[in-house]
């Protein structure tokens, strides 16, 4: 994908609606587009957490503790929590279908948010409702 693409995409994804042409420009430099075969599992709950990745293709099916906490598609994103807080990965996330992602590790995830105020903000407000998901999932 190139930039120009990467930056039409991430234009459509609600998070990112906000941010300046020249702001998505910035980030897709950053980001590393990966293919992912379905069945892939793209974060282990419990381990490390090295990568944020927003879906641009496809569906995933995230599952704590083997109980199903949501479907992900295009437009979501996922592994913030990890990143921002240096915590293992508090689910594990499976690639329903095949899918397109965009991964960014954590030194480009941190010059992104401290590129982009407006993103920052919307990330941790995402966090912030994730972690309330979770934990009103497994009180359940």
């Amino acid at each position: 994908m190139t930039t120009k693409d990467a930056t039409a995409t991430l234009s459509d994804i609600e998070a990112f609606s906000a941010l300046s042409k020249a702001e998505l420009r910035s980030m897709s430099r950053l980001m590393t587009a990966v293919n992912v075969k379905a069945g892939r599992q793209l974060t282990r709950e419990g381990e490390p957490g090295r990568e944020f990745m927003i879906i641009l293709e496809g569906q995933a099916t995230v599952r704590r503790k083997g109980k199903v906490l949501a479907t992900l598609s295009a437009g979501d994103f996922f592994g913030e929590l990890s990143i921002i807080a240096g915590v293992p990965r508090m689910a594990n996330v499976t690639a329903d279908t095949d899918m397109v992602i965009e991964a960014l590790n954590r030194r480009e995830f941190s010059t992104l948010l401290d590129e982009n105020p407006r993103l920052a903000r919307k990330v941790l407000v995402g966090a912030v409702k994730r972690l309330h998901q979770i934990d009103s999932g497994l009180a359940d």
